[in-house]
């Protein structure tokens, strides 16, 4: 039978106290070295291949993921591995990251010479600057910590936290020098509830079924088109099929009620229209038009293309029922 233990939550604090002190120590350390590494990957025509073994390795699964899901190719390489073969992928113009604390990992001092045969460049993240590997980098950066937040000093704890965090501050510096945008990272993630929040609204719009009518069409016409398009509106297009407004019902009702002696059936799209409505492009964030349509409290919004021709239409149910949020 298990024997039960009080719980000790200042450990628990001094492990997140040591971590977050490991982690801000890297701040003052960011210097030329670190924009020569950022330099070093903005310049990669090849792919970057990230290594280090046992928790180093799994430190580096998680850069290399970051790195690809925001526009530097990058994946892991095994360092035990890479010499039965899988050093096959590396190419000169690629670029390699190796993480080891000590900086005398064997698996990975036994990857230098081929490295270098090669001609690819490499940017070592180490906590002894004095290390082999740091030695052989074109780059090496300082990820020390003055302790491991393990009370025995011995599990990687700080030290694989503060190396994970300084492979963010390189990804994310990457991100900014290449102008990563929002866009950039839709057309990456299209899964999920993240790629749900980074849907564009052609995704979501109807096009064929969108319902459109021309400047003259009768009102008749016009409302047998909403009736059979079930949005509660239509586009109006010009001669050119260039968007000149849309009706809604809640136009109808307008014109119903201020009719004068003219009946609403009596004229045309363009007497009942309102012109300039909201518009969207294809490639908008379904995010933004949901954002546009509660902005402006109407329930459709109309996507066009550069000349003003209606592309489709996005409806507030669509939206709602991708569950952006």
């Amino acid at each position: 039978m298990t024997r039960l233990t009080a719980i000790d939550i200042a450990q628990a604090r001094k492990v997140l106290q040591t971590e977050a002190a490991a982690i801000l120590a890297l701040v003052d350390r960011l210097d030329e070295r670190f924009e020569q590494a950022v330099r070093i990957l903005l310049d990669c025509r090849g792919r970057v291949l990230v290594t280090g073994m046992g928790k180093s390795g799994i430190i580096c699964r998680k850069i290399a993921a970051t790195l690809s899901s925001t526009g530097t190719p990058a994946f892991f390489l095994h360092p035990a591995d890479a010499p039965h073969g899988d050093f096959g992928v590396l190419q000169a113009e690629d670029v390699v990251v190796a993480l080891s604390y000590s900086g005398e990992t064997d698996e990975l001092l036994r990857l230098l010479e081929t490295i270098k045969r090669i001609g690819a460049r490499m940017i070592a993240l180490t906590g002894d600057a004095s290390s082999t590997l740091a030695q052989a980098a074109d780059v090496a950066l300082d990820c020390r910590v003055s302790e491991e937040a393990c009370p025995m000093n011995l599990v990687p704890t700080a030290s694989t936290t503060a190396a994970l965090a300084l492979g963010d501050a390189l990804a994310m510096t990457l991100l900014v020098a290449k102008g990563f945008q929002e866009e950039d990272f839709a057309n990456l993630h299209p899964g999920g509830k993240l790629g749900k929040r980074l849907m564009r609204v052609e995704r979501l719009m109807h096009d064929g079924d969108a319902p459109i009518v021309r400047l003259e069409t009768p009102m008749a016409d016009a409302m047998r088109e909403m009736s059979a398009k079930t949005l509660g509106m239509t586009c109006v297009v010009d001669a050119d099929g260039r968007l000149a407004g849309i009706i809604t019902d809640g136009d109808l009702r307008r014109h119903m009620v201020n009719a004068s002696e003219r009946s609403i059936l009596d004229r045309t799209a363009a007497d009942v229209m309102t012109k300039n409505p909201v518009t969207v492009g294809r490639s908008t964030l379904a995010v933004e038009a949901l954002r546009l349509l509660e902005q402006r409290k109407i329930t459709s919004i109309v996507v066009v293309d550069d000349d003003g021709r209606v592309q489709g239409v996005v409806h507030l149910h669509d939206l709602w029922r991708t569950q952006l949020f």
